[in-house]
């Protein structure tokens, strides 16, 4: 069985490889390539849709349970360069 994971942008539950895992480090999310980084880890499609809805119902910092604002400058230069 294949194990699936849910989007925090669009709330679509799709398999784990289909999507990028991403997690706090200090008060940045960054993308965890290879799902091995400790912590806490929050599932996200790769596109600009679901970071936008990710970011507009502030999923990150539920998800991740962060205690401040996050910085989601790397998933966002991520997704302008794949882009």
């Amino acid at each position: 069985m294949v194990p699936v994971r849910t989007c925090v942008g669009c709330r679509v539950r799709a398999p784990r490889s289909a999507l990028l895992r991403v997690v706090a480090v200090d008060s940045a999310v960054v993308i965890d390539e290879h799902a091995r980084l400790p912590g806490r880890g929050a599932w996200l499609h790769d596109t600009p849709e679901c970071m936008e809805a990710a970011l507009r119902r502030r999923a990150f910092t539920r998800a991740l349970r962060a205690s401040g604002p996050l910085d989601t400058q790397a998933i966002e230069e991520h997704l302008q360069r794949k882009g």
